[in-house]
């Protein structure tokens, strides 16, 4: 196991923000209609640019692209990881959908490492 824990960092207040996980689930009734439910988590991370807010221009318009890192002990998910629907974060008024989570649980108390992509893209 390796030692590094990094828990500290990512729950300090010079290095950490408060930002918040809504989170989709899915259940089936006795009359086989799925209902949804939205649950809004409030969590800690730190948040650091990706690739930043981009314009993209194509033959059709122009659109925003923009994704964020975030590390965290909160256990992010996507489709693939978590089963349901990617989880969307809200951080500094902005919503994101979690589209990579890279898992370092075994580093110390864990955290993962997560990109988001800015919703909606906008031109």
């Amino acid at each position: 196991m390796p030692l590094l824990d990094v828990s500290e960092v990512l729950l300090d207040p010079d290095f950490a923000d408060s930002l918040v996980c809504t989170r989709q689930s899915q259940t089936v009734g006795e009359d086989g209609l799925a209902t949804n439910a939205t649950a809004d988590t409030p969590f800690t991370g730190v948040v650091t640019a990706a690739s930043g807010n981009n314009l993209v221009r194509t033959p059709e318009g122009a659109y925003t692209t923009g994704d964020i890192c975030i590390s965290t002990p909160f256990r992010l998910r996507t489709s693939a990881t978590g089963g349901g629907m990617a989880d969307v974060v809200t951080w500094n008024g902005t919503r994101y959908t979690v589209t990579q989570v890279n898992d370092y649980s075994r580093y110390g108390t864990g955290f993962v490492w997560a990109v988001a992509d800015i919703i909606p893209l906008g031109g």
